[in-house]
């Protein structure tokens, strides 16, 4: 963590984007750990809000891209010779696959908040060939959501980010749950008044 402190000091956004991207197509970075470490940073004055929230986007939208490419074009094949080297093991592919099956393209969502399905999920979405428009669709929506959490979790900490980084790290999944949740719960709530205005 303290290598990624120093890339982030001296680089900013550029390392952000970078090392986040890389994460997120399986390279061993804590993804949640970056962007709150980012959100902490944020509190402390170093960058602005809004920015951050942007080129975190735009980083796990660039790594969830090359991971849905690279599975639609090669396929498992890449995953079975190159996955154990991004920490992508048998175990984790086998996980992923029955998670995939079960869930279908909604995985996509809510796999940003599973460790090592988050890296997973693309790659059987482009194997799967999930069409590109609704693929894009979910990855957008879970990337917002779990780019927001994250900046505001560290956000919120400021200056103890570091005390709770790791728990952080821990806990991703029942945050993306309960995220899930309040977002379902209001979805449901809206469809109800707009059925009683008509």
């Amino acid at each position: 963590m303290t290598e990624i402190m120093v890339y982030l000091t001296q680089y900013g956004y550029i390392a952000l984007f970078i090392l986040l991207a890389l994460g997120i197509l399986g390279v061993p970075i804590p993804d949640e750990t970056l962007i709150a470490t980012f959100g902490g940073m944020i509190a402390q004055g170093h960058f602005r809000f809004a920015s951050a929230l942007a080129v975190t986007f735009l980083g796990s939208m660039t790594g969830m891209l090359i991971s849905y490419t690279l599975g639609r074009k090669i396929g498992k094949p890449l995953l079975d010779r190159y996955g154990k080297w991004v920490r992508l093991t048998p175990k984790r592919m086998h996980s992923a696959e029955k998670w995939f099956k079960r869930y279908g393209s909604w995985s996509i969502l809510f796999g940003y908040f599973v460790p090592g399905l988050r890296h997973l999920s693309a790659y059987m979405a482009g194997i799967s060939k999930l069409p590109l428009s609704r693929y894009i669709m979910l990855a957008a929506a879970g990337a917002f959501v779990f780019c927001t959490t994250f900046l505001l979790i560290g956000h919120a900490v400021g200056y103890h980010w570091s005390d709770i980084a790791m728990m952080m790290e821990r806990s991703s999944f029942k945050i993306g749950i309960m995220i899930t949740a309040l977002i379902v719960v209001i979805l449901v709530v809206a469809g109800l008044l707009m059925r009683k205005k008509k």
